[in-house]
């Protein structure tokens, strides 16, 4: 210790300089738990908003595609290669729908734990996994699906119409009858 008297390695006061270092290595690491309690503050609300996004965005957003879109483009496009081309997209945007959820499902309670303050791990591997295939979901969505519903049904507008008052309908407030 810097500026420390000289002392013999067994006297007392030498007891007292090891208190002292003890006590400093402890203070230094008091120094780091503000940062350490932000960063699990953090952990918490981002894992709490995250799950609830993901519970009520994400799987309302594929039975809305699945039950608006994808009916509705498969209702327009025209027999035979583009039909088909229709089914064999809409077939891998269903499966990756269930896959993506799959994982969700297996992460889901981790991320409830982690929200209601438990320190534990979160599977990296299995959150790296999920981000990864639902990015390369989306792109495909984007690159190639939404151009050739957009082709689809721009053809017809009473088809784009009939789509945007479906989407309408789900997302209006429903309105109770008086009694």
């Amino acid at each position: 210790m810097p500026g420390k008297p000289d002392a013999p390695e067994d006297s007392p006061l030498e007891s007292f300089s090891h208190c002292h270092e003890g006590i400093l290595t402890h203070l230094g690491a008091l120094g780091e738990l503000p940062a350490l309690a932000a960063a699990a503050t953090r952990a918490r609300e981002l894992a709490g908003q995250t799950q609830r996004f993901f519970a009520e965005a994400m799987l309302a957003h594929h039975e809305e595609e699945e039950r608006e879109l994808f009916t509705a483009v498969q209702a327009s496009a025209v027999a035979g290669e583009e039909a088909a081309r229709v089914q064999a997209m809409v077939q891998r945007l269903t499966e990756e729908h269930r896959a993506i959820e799959v994982l969700w499902y297996r992460l889901a309670p981790q991320l409830k734990r982690l929200a209601n303050g438990h320190v534990e791990p979160l599977d990296g591997a299995l959150a790296g996994e999920l981000v990864s295939r639902y990015r390369a979901h989306a792109d495909f969505e984007e690159r190639e699906f939404l151009p050739l519903c957009q082709r689809i049904l721009g053809r017809n507008g009473s088809h784009m119409a009939a789509l945007g008052l479906a989407l309408h309908m789900r997302h209006a407030p429903q309105k109770l009858p008086y009694i």
